[in-house]
């Protein structure tokens, strides 16, 4: 799926079987590229920046932005990792999917509580 054709709330409640990918997507508001991302991750657990962006075949400036984005979302954990030639680097761990999909409920209860609320504020005479 192409980033101009993210999944939204209406075509994803019509689909009967939607994709775990469209779900993370329309529900975190996050790009198709982060829901990949998140996924190559969970393949490759303890990756860097660059492992990551050679395994993506994408700029490191992306995957960069991207695990930024996995990070605000709780969907990624970073570890630093000292170098044996000084400095350090940056490994990133995807959540464990059971994790992932405890925040999917979370994010999703969390909006629904809020249109009910909205809903309820509504005048009786709309």
């Amino acid at each position: 799926m192409s980033d101009a054709a993210q999944p939204d709330m209406v075509s994803l409640m019509e689909n009967a079987d939607p994709a775990f990918e469209d779900v993370m997507t329309c529900v975190f508001g996050i790009q198709d590229h982060e829901t990949r991302t998140y996924l190559a991750l969970h393949d490759r657990p303890g990756s860097t920046v660059e492992e990551l962006a050679d395994a993506l075949e994408r700029d490191r400036s992306n995957v960069n932005r991207s695990l930024s984005t996995l990070l605000e979302a709780g969907l990624v954990e970073r570890e630093r990792r000292l170098l044996d030639s000084g400095g350090f680097v940056y490994q990133y761990t995807a959540v464990p999917l059971p994790e992932a999909k405890e925040l999917l409920h979370d994010a999703l209860d969390a909006w629904s509580e809020t249109v009910h609320s909205a809903i309820d504020e509504f005048p009786d005479d709309c």
